[in-house]
């Protein structure tokens, strides 16, 4: 675990994070030695790729033994001469597992650097190839066809078209430039495509890239779970309070067989014709997507312009994927927001919770979400809750093992 370099926080985050473990009495109590070890495990962990790559098959399209044999053949075609099981989840019927390989920590790196931004470097480490908009920086002699070693600028300090760069960074791998430096950087105007393609990555996975787009969903392990737990049925009235950009609102359709009525809401209009975009690639009919004036209110505006009002009391189950920190995000080898943004987000969650009651029908479920690991937007919200409002109850679930939380904690609530 020693390759990458454990997650960096912002100095007041840190702090604040160190002081939460270290006074937790369910980590404490293991000793001040073994919670140091547990924490410095976490943060190492989080600069990681997941050791699976997780995809959920559309089973309102197809069976998962027949999804199955074509991402064999479509794995194969990509890491010839290597051969890369893809395996059932044991409990999650509409899961395939592609194990991650890596890292592999004896590969040759060239003359010839790429730099890219963060978020496209966590990209590469997942399988992806480098796209034109996620350089930063090249060599300065780069040509098409060149073999090079590509970076990742995980402290956002390189300066955009910069022919050198020292800073920390980080090694992806090696690629074979598509394009040249001076028309990836090009003064015509911005260009788009594949600038690197990833012939050594550090980790060994499959790229997605049109890859049975209508049969396949990319998607993290727990936020998987979060709809299996939700559990629609169909028939049902289901509501995804922050739904962009749409993969547990398909997940709920294709659970329910496309029976019944998934109502998707989100706040920026373009994310929602991201979830239009996916419900139709994935041939779900029974999604309805809202662009949200305020999602503080019941009050959503439809993309024709007619205002809906929902009512209290209207909706089977509802999912709140609520906005968070992000802090369990994989893999994360540098966090930067600062203490005062990091405890923000508390007061908006709790905000969209009181709404969410009110919008449940009595005997209905609610589950609450988040891809982070602080005690102050999970655990502490859920007792919030329960004394705020008494017709919840905390409901066990069988599904929630630790094994399936590495990115993310859901709990679940019933009226």
């Amino acid at each position: 675990m020693s390759f990458f370099p454990k997650i960096s926080f912002h100095r007041e985050v840190e702090e604040y994070l160190t002081k939460v473990f270290r006074n937790n009495e369910l980590i404490t109590s293991l000793g001040a030695k073994e919670t140091e070890s547990k924490y410095q495990s976490l943060l190492s962990h989080l600069s990681h790729p997941p050791a699976f790559t997780t995809v959920r098959v559309n089973t309102h399209l197809s069976s998962v033994k027949h999804v199955k044999k074509m991402l064999l053949e479509e794995i194969q075609k990509q890491f010839k001469g290597i051969c890369v099981p893809v395996l059932e989840h044991p409990e999650l019927q509409d899961i395939l597992l592609i194990p991650a390989i890596g890292p592999r920590q004896d590969l040759k790196k060239h003359e010839s650097e790429v730099i890219v931004g963060a978020q496209c470097g966590y990209a590469v480490l997942r399988g992806a190839h480098v796209y034109v908009p996620g350089i930063i920086s090249t060599s300065k002699f780069m040509k098409a066809g060149d073999l090079v070693s590509v970076y990742s600028d995980i402290e956002g300090k390189c300066k955009r078209g910069a022919k050198e760069f020292e800073g920390v960074k980080v090694f992806l791998g090696n690629g074979i430039s598509e394009l040249s430096r001076s028309e990836i950087f090009s003064s015509h105007g911005p260009v788009n495509g594949m600038g690197i393609r990833m012939i050594e990555p550090v980790y060994l996975s499959p790229s997605f890239d049109n890859v049975l787009p209508s049969h396949l969903f990319l998607q993290n392990l727990p936020s998987v779970v979060v709809s299996h737990v939700l559990n629609p049925q169909p028939g049902e009235r289901i509501l995804d309070m922050c739904a962009a950009p749409g993969g547990k609102t398909t997940h709920l359709a294709t659970l329910m067989h496309d029976q019944g009525e998934v109502i998707a809401m989100d706040k920026i209009a373009n994310k929602v014709k991201r979830i239009k975009q996916n419900a139709e690639l994935l041939q779900l009919n029974c999604i309805k997507a809202f662009s949200s004036t305020n999602s503080l209110s019941l009050s959503v505006v439809k993309s024709q312009g007619k205002t809906t009002t929902f009512y209290i009391a209207s909706f089977d189950r509802i999912l709140l994927d609520a906005p968070c920190s992000g802090m369990g995000q994989r893999p994360t080898m540098s966090y930067s927001s600062t203490l005062k943004e990091l405890m923000s987000y508390q007061p908006l969650q709790r905000k969209l919770f009181t709404v969410a009651v009110k919008l449940l029908k009595p005997g209905g479920v609610l589950v609450y979400s988040t891809c982070t690991i602080t005690l102050s937007e999970n655990e502490e919200q859920i007792a919030w809750a329960l004394e705020t409002f008494p017709c919840l109850q905390l409901q066990r679930q069988v599904l929630l093992f630790t094994a399936y939380f590495t990115q993310a904690n859901e709990l679940v609530l019933a009226l």
